[in-house]
């Protein structure tokens, strides 16, 4: 059974893809915005410090990022 940890870490991933889209949406923020953020997120994760296991973990949620970009979740794309 997945930690209760990992429920909270989905539905905060979903609820910043929403917003995200819903940003976009209203015109609020473009395209390119959007993936700016995504990619000075990934970056901070990439660069992080921290013991192995914790540079790991970081380098984990930056190969997530990275993968949201490339499949365009968080931008709707004609």
């Amino acid at each position: 059974m997945p930690d209760h940890t990992d429920y909270g870490g989905m539905a905060a991933l979903s609820i910043c893809e929403a917003l995200l889209l819903a940003l976009n949406d209203h015109e609020i923020l473009p395209e390119r915005e959007i993936l700016g953020i995504l990619q000075d997120a990934a970056a901070a994760h990439e660069n992080a410090d921290g013991t192995d296991d914790e540079k790991e973990t970081h380098r984990a949620v930056a190969a997530l990022i990275d993968r949201i970009i490339a499949g365009g979740n968080s931008v709707r794309r004609p």
